[in-house]
């Protein structure tokens, strides 16, 4: 598989099969990804990974969550204007259409949410940390560092989904890792294997053309 392969095949994939990722090689993928860019070669990025014993552990805590948690971020602006406000609704309901679920069925659409949250099966998974001291500048870093794992996962046969749902419960991520307060969370990420069989996987989502968003002078 070559780059261009590799980001046309990559996508976010929603529900995974039970079969388990070797620890080693994740640990082998990390160690590639380390290579992405950074501003000054601060490599800001921060990662705990989940896998067999750990995922098991991780479960059991979440049995002690009851309170919401304040989120640690604004995922999008909190008055998206266009045309991202379309851009974010379209996505929304191209998912729900593959899953057969209605506009008006808000059960079942908050099931599907609340899946982000059991890594929608994945048997592994990374949580993404950053420095508190850091600023934009090394937040686009951990875009980056992200984005060149989840290529290398899918050249060794695994599938990806990140996970910035994950802010909502930095509170109980953090205590599970024992990370030091001036670590904040960013993203999780989903790692296995996808449900061929799942509609939800075969989402595929569109992008602007070229001459909406680049400009040639």
């Amino acid at each position: 598989m070559n780059v261009t392969q590799a980001v046309l095949n990559r996508s976010s994939k929603r529900s995974f099969i039970n079969k388990p990722v070797s620890t080693k090689l994740i640990k082998a993928l990390l160690e590639v990804a380390a290579r992405s860019p950074s501003g000054g070669n601060l490599q800001p990025w921060r990662i705990y990974v989940l896998n067999k014993e750990a995922m098991e552990g991780f479960k059991t805590h979440q049995a002690n969550w009851s309170e919401p948690e304040a989120p640690e971020y604004d995922i999008y602006p909190p008055s998206l204007k266009e045309p991202y406000r379309t851009q974010r609704y379209n996505v929304g309901e191209q998912m729900y259409s593959k899953l057969g679920i209605e506009r008006d069925n808000k059960e079942d659409r908050f099931s599907q949410v609340l899946k982000n949250f059991d890594f929608f099966g994945a048997p592994a998974a990374l949580f993404c940390f950053i420095d508190r001291d850091m600023g934009p500048p090394q937040w686009s870093d951990l875009g980056m560092f992200l984005q060149t794992f989840m290529l290398l996962a899918l050249e060794a046969g695994l599938d990806t989904c990140a996970q910035e749902a994950w802010s909502l419960k930095h509170e109980s991520v953090s205590d599970f890792c024992n990370v030091n307060d001036n670590l904040m969370l960013f993203c999780g990420m989903a790692i296995g294997f996808n449900d061929s069989e799942d509609p939800v996987n075969t989402l595929k989502t569109d992008r602007l053309p070229l001459d909406e968003w680049a400009t040639f002078l």
